[in-house]
């Protein structure tokens, strides 16, 4: 009798915390169909209810109805952009084991802009599959760049090191795009625009080149779920349950930089979703990748439509674009991890 208890004891705390997963599940779908109830209907302009059921229905027969329209596809790219972002930095704090990890702080998402800049003003290029392409590359050499100076030294790839090379990275890409479109003050603007970070001006054509690209980083990331649980475990004990450490990283890394590198091309360099989002997540659900991920992606969804929400608001008649919302929710929050975490010395 006392075996069986002790045997039926395990399962009935995985199941009661499978419970509580499923209790938050439902609680963050809610919230993200609130959330995009809110982004369709709330704007600079005041519309009235009758014009907003006519946008959604396809008529657009006078102003209100056409701001509703253009809310549209704006709000399918925040959704698209935040589940990206925050899937990715769920599985580049998995694949280095580092909790400051983040597309933005690790500078991959600065490579993908300063690929995209450098593609604009160089090589003039113009349709979104060159966007796009040029980003993903940008973003993995900027990736395999930041990883190698990371892993110098004593110690290997410690997360203060890759965080220390990433910061620094970012800065020296940061300039770069500088020194690029300082000389060209035809595209100067429009890309002063867009590396502010934004979701404002979408449409449905520039949304649905990219859609490829994301479909296949969302399969590639939440199927590593498994092999990030054990990898999680360390080097050694992962590789003692047979699995190849290396090819487990490149997939997970591949994974999140077609996100990065597809949602860069399209909104330009979001910051702090990566790093906020997976951290919240933990500590509703735990750190099972096979829950996290998919809680990471509607996460993001749900912090980037609301910081556009915010933006639009908060600078009647104007706005403000999502990468300062984001930037001053993120911020913040990067320094009390810091403040919190135990992170291993040089």
């Amino acid at each position: 009798m006392t075996a069986a208890r002790k045997t039926a004891a395990p399962s009935s705390i995985a199941v009661r915390s499978n419970g509580v997963r499923g209790l938050w599940l439902a609680g963050i779908f809610a919230l993200l169909v609130a959330l995009l109830a809110l982004s369709v209907t709330i704007g600079t302009r005041a519309v009235p209810w009758s014009d907003i059921g006519a946008a959604l229905s396809g008529r657009v027969d006078d102003i209100g109805q056409a701001a509703v329209a253009v809310r549209i596809p704006r709000t399918v790219l925040a959704l698209l952009a935040g589940a990206a972002l925050g899937l990715a930095g769920a599985i580049m704090q998995g694949v280095t084991r580092n909790p400051l990890a983040d597309p933005g702080i690790l500078g991959v998402n600065m490579g993908a802009s300063l690929a995209v800049v450098v593609g604009v003003a160089w090589f003039n290029i113009a349709s979104a599959e060159a966007y796009v392409w040029t980003a993903i590359l940008g973003a993995g050499c900027s990736a395999i760049f930041v990883y190698t100076i990371g892993s110098l030294g004593r110690g290997g790839a410690t997360p203060l090191k890759l965080t220390l090379a990433g910061a620094a990275t970012s800065v020296a890409f940061s300039s770069m795009v500088i020194a690029v479109v300082l000389p060209r003050a035809d595209i100067a603007g429009g890309i002063r625009s867009w590396q502010i970070g934004g979701v404002g001006g979408a449409a449905f054509e520039r949304i649905i080149p990219v859609l490829p690209f994301l479909a296949v980083g969302f399969a590639i990331s939440l199927l590593s779920a498994r092999k990030l649980n054990s990898l999680a475990l360390g080097d050694d004990l992962a590789a003692g349950l047979g699995e190849r450490v290396a090819t487990v990283r490149a997939i997970g890394a591949l994974g999140a930089i077609l996100l990065c590198g597809a949602t860069t091309a399209t909104c330009g360099p979001i910051g702090f979703i990566g790093l906020v989002v997976p951290h919240l997540c933990r500590l509703l659900i735990g750190v099972d990748h096979r829950w996290l991920l998919p809680f990471s992606a509607i996460g993001g969804a749900c912090l980037l439509l609301a910081a556009d929400i915010v933006g639009r608001v908060v600078a009647r008649p104007a706005e403000l674009d999502v990468g300062v919302v984001t930037a001053l929710i993120g911020a913040p929050f990067f320094v009390w991890i810091v403040r919190r975490q135990k992170v291993r010395e040089l």
